[in-house]
């Protein structure tokens, strides 16, 4: 056997004894163990590999050479396409997560017609690729047996079900129980926190959530020495099919309210007039068009708002990633770029003042966002008051955050006498003291190179294109 390099695997893929995801010199791989092979055979002759992969319900791969599995027991070693950025479901919209639980039913629907069925429905098992979910998890189908229940159909319920109830019937902030919950929201505590009148309007939800907490609830203790063996459940195929088509209804009978929140609505408040917005596209253009020409090809807005600027960048080459704290301003820019069809954007749900943890087992699992960074330019606009006034973030440290994010940066500077930040100063004491042009320069000529200093007219705002220093 010739040399080659060592395998990683990937820190999230050790549930699945069917097999796990690693990576050789850099390069994806997935590895197909022997206990999978009657089911892996039966996937890829079916047809039904290919049929998800034409329909963009499943992540494309290729064959890779058996002798790149990195363990004993693989029978096949694939090479999926890698997702440009792995999201997790707290950190998308809700129609985000909505469209990731219909794709899910689809694939079961896919599955059911050709023999087989979904092993599990975990939302981690959804990423997006050029504006659409997309399942990543090519071992998640088996041979489906006679007369038996479909066996996600508790996690779906928590993992999408119970979150899109929470968000659309309560609050759409509530999506960020999985950020507590990984495995999924706890049925119990989701039938809990819905309003009651979805225990008597709301046939969907009275079934699969409702009723489904305390079927749970009454059999929890359904277990131990001195009690007979769980009487075996069966379900018919046409109640399988009506259960699955069902819980297809209700989750497209979920929507938000009408929503407005202070920052959906900011991009038409904005303070700017006519003349000083044209010149800041006109500035933020030239500067990413600048970084593009030195080779960057990812870009992260942070605090896109609706995408007004992300838009600029994706015209002038990027891949862009458009963070924002509020989750109406990214359920509206995802909305809109659906609509429009638009792959270069994908809009997430972060803070990148309290950037996402790593979570899960070891707390490597999940990474972080930070370690997630993938950016060759951050885009920060009307950015840098809001973490130096608003979160009280000294303005060293956010330089030396950017740093970490990316090699290039395009900030807004935003001064003292701006409405903006005086709107920050009404309620508070200024302690703000080094909050000035010559701090804000001072402060990020530590991590960074000041390329390019450009005023914004008819605004007293000035934009910074920076380079990150090599020993930063």
């Amino acid at each position: 056997m010739t040399n080659r390099p060592a395998a990683e695997r990937e820190p999230g893929s050790y549930r699945d004894p069917s097999g796990f995801v690693f990576r050789r010199d850099g390069v994806l791989y997935r590895q197909v163990n022997a206990s999978f092979a009657d089911d892996w055979a039966t996937f890829d002759v079916s047809g039904l590999h290919s049929a998800l992969i034409r329909e963009g319900v499943l992540v494309a791969d290729a064959p890779a050479s058996l002798d790149l599995a990195p363990e004993p027991g693989g029978v096949a070693v694939i090479r999926p396409d890698e997702i440009g950025f792995i999201s997790y479901p707290f950190e998308w919209s809700f129609s985000q997560l909505k469209d990731a639980a219909l794709l899910t039913l689809r694939a079961q629907s896919m599955a059911g017609a050709r023999g087989m069925t979904l092993r599990d429905a975990s939302a981690y098992n959804v990423q997006f690729k050029d504006g659409k979910p997309v399942l990543i998890d090519t071992l998640s189908f088996e041979r489906a047996a006679a007369d038996q229940p479909w066996k996600p159909y508790r996690q779906f319920c928590e993992n999408f079900l119970a979150p899109l109830a929470l968000m659309a019937h309560r609050d759409g902030r509530l999506g960020q129980l999985l950020r507590t919950w990984v495995d999924g929201v706890p049925l119990d505590l989701a039938s809990e926190l819905l309003p009651r009148s979805t225990r008597y309007f709301a046939p969907g939800l009275a079934a699969h959530i409702h009723l489904h907490a305390r079927g749970q609830r009454q059999h929890s203790g359904d277990s131990g020495p001195n009690l007979a063996a769980p009487r075996a459940v069966t379900m018919s195929e046409n109640r399988r099919l009506a259960l699955l088509d069902h819980l297809k209804r209700t989750v497209e009978g979920l929507h938000l309210p009408a929503h407005g929140t202070v920052w959906a609505d900011y991009a038409g408040r904005t303070s700017y007039s006519a003349t000083g917005t044209a010149s800041k596209e006109a500035i933020v253009k030239r500067m990413a068009e600048a970084v593009a020409a030195e080779g960057g090809k990812v870009a992260w807005d942070v605090g896109a708002n609706t995408g007004r600027y992300s838009a600029i960048a994706a015209d002038a080459g990027f891949w862009v990633l458009a963070l924002d704290i509020d989750w109406a301003a990214v359920e509206r820019h995802y909305l809109a770029l659906r609509a429009l069809g638009e792959k270069r954007i994908m809009p997430f749900l972060a803070d990148i003042a309290e950037p996402s943890p790593g979570i899960g087992w070891g707390n490597v699992e999940r990474a972080s966002l930070i370690d997630r960074s993938n950016a060759d330019v951050v885009i920060g606009l009307a950015l840098v008051h809001h973490l130096a006034i608003g979160r009280n973030v000294p303005l060293p440290m956010i330089s030396s955050l950017m740093a970490r994010l990316s090699a290039h940066l395009i900030l807004e500077w935003i001064p003292k006498a701006d409405p903006m930040v005086q709107k920050l100063l009404a309620a508070r004491e200024d302690i703000f003291t080094e909050y000035s042009p010559e701090g804000f320069r001072a402060a990020f000529s530590r991590d960074f190179e000041i390329v390019e200093e450009a005023p914004i007219e008819d605004s007293g705002r000035v934009l910074f294109r920076m380079r990150r220093l090599a020993n930063s």
